[in-house]
């Protein structure tokens, strides 16, 4: 897992469209902490913060520490909103969490040994089911992606979920079907180039011999 974030907050007295748009006016982020056994809690954080937050990579997805008056908290960044022209956070929800809580993250999928892929070396081309695999895991060790191996990769083969070595613990969340994550298929200039090959030229047509005429005719 990637290094933890820590973010300042402070904790919002009044909930509601209208304390939102005040803490924005304020150049803040409103938020909200829920999950567990206790209630939600509205909190706002400065937005140099939450931009410098988003954009170390660790934020979305991870688990962070929220920081209020000295205390820290665990939680687990569920989602971000985006104003939808200006592309700024204007929202954010936190899920309260432990390192040991078993939690549902998508985690990025990185394609490894295509060098070495026998399919991908003929002129195959790696054809990407899934961009991103949903899993479960300890919220204190999400990984950072989860690497398939593509160097035995012929033409035609699948690689599924059960072909993917999960890190310690973590275990995909679709559990009732073994799903595809990628194929290595025929590209199209090779099919081409098969179709000729196999396209064989039609035979000479036999010509019948001239019949010799008789001196005697």
């Amino acid at each position: 897992m990637s290094d933890s974030v820590v973010l300042d907050v402070t904790v919002r007295d009044n909930t509601g469209t209208g304390a939102a748009r005040e803490a924005r006016r304020q150049n803040q982020v409103p938020g909200v902490i829920y999950g567990g056994d206790e209630q939600p809690v509205a909190i706002a954080a400065k937005f140099n913060e939450v931009i410098r937050a988003i954009n170390s990579g660790n934020f979305i997805g991870n688990m962070i520490e929220l920081s209020h008056e000295g205390k820290k908290q665990k939680v687990l960044t569920k989602d971000i909103q985006f104003h939808p022209v200006s592309d700024m956070p204007v929202h954010l929800d936190f899920y309260r969490v432990t390192a040991k809580s078993i939690i549902e993250v998508e985690v990025t999928v990185n394609f490894i040994g295509e060098e070495e892929s026998p399919g991908l070396k003929e002129g195959g081309t790696l054809n990407v089911v899934r961009y991103a695999v949903e899993v479960k895991c300890p919220a204190g060790d999400i990984p950072d992606s989860i690497d398939v191996d593509v160097s035995k990769a012929e033409i035609g083969d699948s690689l599924k979920i059960s072909d993917v070595k999960l890190p310690k613990g973590v275990k995909p969340s679709i559990t009732d079907r073994d799903f595809t994550i990628a194929t290595v298929i025929a590209s199209r200039a090779a099919i081409e180039t098969t179709d000729e090959d196999e396209t064989e030229a039609p035979e000479a047509a036999d010509v019948p011999a001239t019949e010799q005429t008789s001196d005697d005719e």
